[in-house]
């Protein structure tokens, strides 16, 4: 799936789902929450849980919730782009061209 579809989706998806119908606010709040969701899974996959109420995962649990986690991330960055006309592919390159103005001596 490629940038554009997966921005596709995830608009008709979150429309489906009565998700698309939250302020711009809300939805940053939802991005922290799952930026926080998404360090918790990268600290499992780096330095373990020991949450004595939790239970430990294989490598490969970790890393398909890592996954998982970086989806719900994907998908609210979709959202706030598709909320100011944006698409990913403008965010790439926007961000693929600043780095390479800002950092273009040291390469």
């Amino acid at each position: 799936m490629n940038s554009n579809d997966f921005q596709n989706w995830v608009a008709n998806y979150y429309e489906k789902r009565g998700w698309a119908d939250f302020g711009i606010f809300i939805r940053m709040g939802f991005l922290a929450e799952e930026t926080g969701e998404l360090a918790r899974a990268i600290r499992a996959l780096e330095i373990g849980r020991d949450r004595p109420d939790e239970t430990v995962a294989t490598m490969e649990e970790n890393r398909r919730q890592l996954a998982e986690e970086l989806g719900d991330v994907l998908g609210n960055i979709s959202m706030i782009a598709s909320h100011y006309d944006l698409t990913l592919e403008d965010v790439f390159a926007a961000h693929q061209k600043k780095l390479s103005r800002r950092y273009a001596q040291s390469l």
